[in-house]
């Protein structure tokens, strides 16, 4: 797409990691399932051959992922969309957004002029604003671009920047944390989960929805259309359920979100169950159908 070769941003250059074990499963039985992902990019995904976990390795750096979200995601997915997409355009979008993850956990919460809420990755604050409006929350927002968190104070917002993994509250607690539209965005989930129940008062309230990677390949009957580097890894319902329960958190709800992607989920802190894992079946099928869709592919290209 000549849009994003103008960008001159050149992925190859990029410093990696190697991922040497499964983020979920701790083995390294891994299965190569995609070359390059929607940009074009040469980003090697691959599954666990064991829990069934996707994600990218080599993947960028916690600093060049610093880097990339200070200068070149938002005009990364802007040429691919076609349209400007940054800190001003997207709060329409993060509106809407907000108003249906607040009904999502409304039952849940209880206006509180005390409590406090915690949105990890929560961009220009507009989600963590009318959660405050709303119930009464106060909001803190940590995300690794400094041109939207300057959206947020201008909202009223705290604010912190940078990475979560790298992020320190200290003795700070919240009745609410928020992982909107982020968890793909990480670098490591597990010790993500583990920092949320460290930050999470007793009977506090962690919120997190994941891009269902299963729908995406099949929606557009595409392994990489799914696949960017922007996101590290790539959940399913099994593998984020997994996760959750090995990580001690309760699922008080779940659901779809109207874009039929997005998986949303509620949960409370609960007793972890250590070796709790994707079925060796599910796994299977998941493989399977994945290598249906790339063949199904390739048969379209030769016709």
């Amino acid at each position: 797409m000549q849009r994003i070769k103008a960008l001159a941003f050149s992925y190859e250059e990029q410093p990696k990691d190697i991922v040497d074990r499964c983020n979920l499963c701790g083995e390294n039985n891994f299965i190569q399932i995609e070359h390059q992902d929607r940009y074009g990019f040469p980003a090697l995904t691959f599954a666990c051959g064991q829990c069934g976990l996707v994600f990218l390795n080599p993947r960028m750096t916690a600093e060049a992922y610093l880097q990339f979200y200070f200068n070149s995601y938002r005009p990364l997915v802007s040429a691919y969309h076609g349209r400007t997409i940054d800190s001003k355009t997207i709060q329409a979008e993060q509106r809407t957004y907000a108003k249906e993850r607040a009904e999502f956990m409304a039952s849940y919460l209880k206006e509180n002029v005390e409590a406090t809420l915690l949105d990890i990755g929560g961009s220009t604050g507009v989600v963590a604003q009318h959660f405050a409006q709303r119930f009464g929350y106060l909001g803190k927002v940590l995300d690794p671009s400094e041109k939207e968190l300057e959206e947020a104070r201008y909202l009223g917002l705290a604010t912190a920047n940078g990475l979560f993994e790298q992020a320190d509250f200290g003795s700070e607690k919240f009745d609410l944390v928020l992982l909107c539209q982020t968890i793909d965005h990480l670098l490591n989930i597990d010790v993500t989960l583990n920092k949320v129940r460290q930050c999470l008062r007793e009977n506090g309230l962690f919120f997190v929805d994941i891009v269902d990677f299963r729908a995406a390949y099949l929606r557009n009957s595409s392994i990489a259309e799914a696949i960017k580097i922007d996101h590290p890894y790539y959940l399913t319902q099994e593998s984020m359920e997994a996760f959750l329960m090995r990580k001690g958190f309760k699922i008080l709800r779940k659901g779809y979100a109207a874009d039929y992607l997005h998986i949303s989920y509620l949960c409370v802190l609960a007793k972890p169950v250590a070796n709790f894992f994707p079925s060796p079946e599910s796994v299977d099928r998941l493989l399977r159908e994945i290598r249906t869709v790339q063949n199904a592919k390739k048969r379209q290209v030769v016709e």
